[in-house]
């Protein structure tokens, strides 16, 4: 019997021009949409980027993925979810699960992956990569992120700032991903570090929304919102 192919589509960091040709045309042979939302509503921002791409009347299913750190909360949501996955691919259907930027850097996709393969090992999953929120913010900005032989990390803000003085004193640059809740705590490390001028807030990349903060000592006593990152480049001190 036929068993239909999942596809994980990255849909970029916002502007919907930015999906791949690869991803559009997945987008317009799969029978099924899926996408995640907070368990708090049925809104999807991946769905919002790619509207215009899809299909006349195409199914779309919003899974809900609570907002929380408690493991064993969010294992249950994955099972779940994963098996209406499954079973739309037994059904003989393709299916597109969408997720923002790209589907194996920070995204809920990787998980569901997961939670597929451990039930239905003989899933066919396929994956299309997206442009990331840091690959367009560099581009919004005119920057250059690494050159000839430095070295960059990819670091999340979620935490706080505990880890991210080690990283910044062994890479020459650093991306520092959902800076939103700790953002206060990682400008305390960076003017620490006395790399303030040599950081980047940038906000809603590459949408109407989109904001750049060069100075971050000017924007102290700004909260970021969810979309937002900090691109660090030693190199930009003496630019």
């Amino acid at each position: 019997m036929h068993t239909g192919t999942l596809y994980g589509i990255g849909v970029g960091p916002g502007d919907p021009d930015l999906i791949t040709i690869k991803g559009v045309k997945v987008l317009n042979s799969v029978d099924v949409i899926f996408a995640a939302s907070s368990s708090k509503n049925n809104y999807s921002h991946a769905v919002d980027i790619v509207s215009i791409h899809l299909k006349k009347d195409i199914p779309i299913n919003i899974l809900k993925f609570p907002m929380t750190r408690e493991r064993k909360i969010l294992e249950n949501a994955w099972h779940h979810n994963a098996k209406q996955i499954i079973k739309t691919l037994k059904d003989g259907k393709d299916a597109a699960f969408l997720t923002l930027g790209d589907p194996l850097t920070y995204s809920t996709f990787g998980y569901i992956m997961k939670s597929i393969k451990s039930l239905y090992s003989e899933a066919v999953i396929k994956i299309i990569p997206g442009i990331t929120a840091f690959n367009a913010a560099t581009a919004c900005i005119k920057r250059e992120l690494v050159e000839a032989e430095e070295s960059f990390a990819v670091v999340s803000g979620a935490c706080g700032p505990e880890k991210l003085k080690n990283v910044i004193e062994h890479v020459d640059s650093v991306v520092v991903l959902k800076v939103y809740r700790k953002y206060r705590e990682i400008l305390s490390v960076i003017d620490e570090m006395g790399l303030s001028s040599a950081s980047v807030l940038v906000s809603n990349c590459t949408t109407d929304r989109e904001m750049i903060v060069n100075d971050l000592n000017e924007g102290v006593d700004f909260q970021p919102g969810y979309f937002s990152l900090l691109l660090i480049r030693k190199k930009w001190l003496n630019e």
